[in-house]
């Protein structure tokens, strides 16, 4: 007879996991299946260890700006890439090892191996095509494995996959993805990063504070595409004042491979083709969802785009199946997925109070030199929206704190409702913005206006003044500008 359970989730990546407990919290009986490594992409290829990547970078930068700050240090500071990688993995493996230690502890089966649904309510377990290939990430001990196990609810969050484009797929040599880009077994001395997005603009950042020549080759007219213009055009002036090399508006259109350098030919809008060779290309056009070979065809599962459709509640349009996370759309964020899952779960439950995601007051993070975070509202979109709106500014080369670091570059930025007052949107770039961001957050989903921003108290000095000051500029009151 089959395992039975009351939810079983197929994925163990932040949304995954996270879910699990919330339900054994809850006092499910609850399994996850996993093919890999627990924590899935965030936690061992992705959020994780890339900020451990970029602390690195962050030291290396520091050190060698020393004497701005009135210190001496003996020659140059060098970075040994074999060493930072080893300090990236470890911290994966130290976090990998948590979430083994959380699902013992929440009493959450942990089934090894790669899950199909059969029919609803059912699937089997067969053996792993991808069993964990790193000593730092070993199989865990005393889990299940292949088999079929029921449920009375099965939750997909089985996350996404890098995105290739036709006739540039990577082929882990002189084509990456952010798997190669995070553990390199050389320095290369030139890149070409094609996307900035997120994953794009990190790896640049990072790769060039190794000392590294990068081109970063960007569709849009814009780096960073989802975010505030202004702020975007903040971000590059700094990432090219770093030696950043950007081209807008233009694309890769096909890439040439030698024995070990590659040759992209990049097209620019108005025709004109460039060559570039490079040691690598780095592929960061975006991410797909994990949706085949899961049985969705045959249980006439809705997706659309490469993503399972779901409501605002995380179900599928198939009676007892869920979807959550990468592989349920975007924004393709491990606290979005986090979210989520708990939301899906506490609705499965009948909990009072539980509101459906709102994409609005979802917060984004790139952790480049110098930081860019947003909530809500874009300026451009505010006004497609037709809101009347007054826009704040301020600047850290007015702020006490920032100065005091040495990082006075930056802006934040908030949009308000010209009649209601409402918060419909903050844009930030510059140093630890990435921690200022969820004070914003927090104001929207309490529905803050800006008399109540206005009348809180923030201390001094802080970099978090800014974001008093920025709402005070909205309204012509800005103290220090």
């Amino acid at each position: 007879m089959a395992d039975s359970y009351d939810v079983l989730i197929i994925g163990s990546g932040p949304g995954g996991y996270v879910t699990a407990i919330r339900a054994a919290q809850l006092g499910f009986k609850t399994a996850i299946v996993e093919r890999e490594h627990l924590g899935g992409i965030c936690l061992n290829w992705g959020c994780i260890p890339t900020k451990a990547l970029l602390r690195s970078a962050e030291i290396l930068d520091h050190a060698n700006h020393a004497k701005s700050y009135g210190l001496k240090l003996e020659g140059k500071m060098t970075a040994d890439i074999k060493d930072v990688v080893t300090r990236s993995r470890g911290v994966s493996a130290r976090l990998n090892g948590g979430v083994g230690f959380l699902m013992k502890k929440n009493k959450i089966d942990v089934i090894w191996g790669e899950a199909k649904l059969t029919k609803p309510g059912e699937i089997v377990v067969g053996k792993s095509s991808k069993p964990a290939v790193e000593p730092q990430h070993p199989a865990p001990k005393g889990v299940k494995g292949e088999g079929t196990y029921t449920a009375k609810h099965i939750i997909i969050a089985t996350g996404a996959r890098p995105r290739a484009l036709p006739g540039i797929e990577p082929d882990g040599k002189l084509i990456w993805t952010y798997f190669e880009a995070m553990k390199p077994d050389f320095m290369p001395k030139s890149l070409v990063v094609m996307g900035s997005g997120a994953i794009g603009i990190e790896f640049a950042s990072f790769y060039r504070s190794m000392g590294v020549d990068v081109t970063v080759v960007e569709v849009m007219s814009q780096i960073m595409p989802v975010e505030d213009a202004e702020i975007s055009a903040i971000a590059r002036k700094a990432l090219e004042k770093r030696g950043m090399k950007i081209m807008t508006e233009a694309k890769v259109a096909k890439v040439e491979k030698g024995a070990n350098s590659i040759t992209a030919h990049v097209e620019t809008k108005d025709g004109k083709v460039t060559q570039i060779t490079a040691d690598r290309l780095i592929s960061a056009v975006g991410v797909q969802g994990n949706i085949e070979n899961l049985g969705l065809e045959a249980l006439g599962v809705k997706t659309d785009r490469g993503c399972v459709v779901i409501d605002g509640y995380g179900k599928t349009n198939v009676p007892g199946l869920y979807a959550i996370g990468d592989v349920a759309g975007p924004p393709m964020l491990a606290h979005k997925a986090e979210h989520e899952g708990v939301i899906c779960i506490e609705k499965i439950a009948g909990l009072p109070g539980v509101h459906a995601m709102d994409k609005g007051k979802i917060p984004g993070c790139t952790y480049c030199n110098p930081q860019v975070a947003s909530v809500g509202l874009t300026e451009a979109k505010a006004k497609e929206q037709g809101r009347d709106i007054r826009v704040g500014r301020f600047s850290f080369a007015a702020n006490g704190k920032a100065i005091a670091l040495g990082e006075d570059n930056g802006l934040i930025k908030t949009i308000f409702d010209k009649k209601t007052g409402e918060l419909l949107g903050a844009h930030m770039v510059g140093t630890e913005v990435t921690e200022l961001i969820q004070g914003f957050v927090v104001a929207m989903n309490l529905e803050t206006t800006e008399e109540d921003l206005m009348h809180t108290i923030f201390p001094h000095p802080t970099l978090s003044e800014m974001m008093k000051e920025s709402v005070l500029d909205a309204y012509g009151r800005a103290l220090n500008a």
